[in-house]
């Protein structure tokens, strides 16, 4: 049985990174952002935290050094991280985490979950703030949103 692991999701910081967020992002064991940080900076920031970070490129971010997409394994599951949300849906992974739509997501769809986390700055369609957590523990999946008031 392992210990699981806690990962502290984030995306469309769009120049912005709340105390508050830093604070959260010390608990994790990673930090994943999903794209619009825009202002580099704010990767230093969280890098300095501690865990480690995995960024992928948003439409308003001009870092070419970022990738699009990246895939990842986490305790048996594949993770598709990138901003904008695929219009095909793949057939390779279990799990995709974007950012992009500024509205917060738990959705199945043909097998595979869709996270969004929501938007750290400027929310959409009356959608609070937020970050969110994704706890993986023995091949299991737990999505936990956390709103930033």
């Amino acid at each position: 049985m392992s210990k699981g692991l806690r990962i502290f999701v984030l995306a469309d910081t769009h120049n912005k990174l709340p105390q508050k967020v830093v604070d959260f992002a010390r608990d994790g064991d990673e930090i994943w952002h999903l794209g619009d940080v825009c202002e580099p900076t704010i990767t230093d920031d969280l890098s300095a935290v501690g865990p480690p970070l995995t960024v992928v490129r948003g439409n308003c971010d001009w870092n070419t050094d970022w990738p699009l997409v990246i895939d990842l394994t986490r305790d048996g599951l594949k993770f598709r991280l990138e901003h904008i949300p695929p219009d095909v849906l793949p057939d390779d992974v279990d799990v995709v985490l974007h950012g992009h739509t500024h509205v917060p997501r738990n959705e199945r769809r043909s097998g595979v979950l869709f996270l969004n986390p929501g938007c750290v700055t400027r929310p959409n369609r009356g959608s609070p703030r937020s970050v969110a957590w994704l706890e993986i523990k023995d091949g299991k999946i737990k999505w936990k949103l956390v709103e930033l008031g």
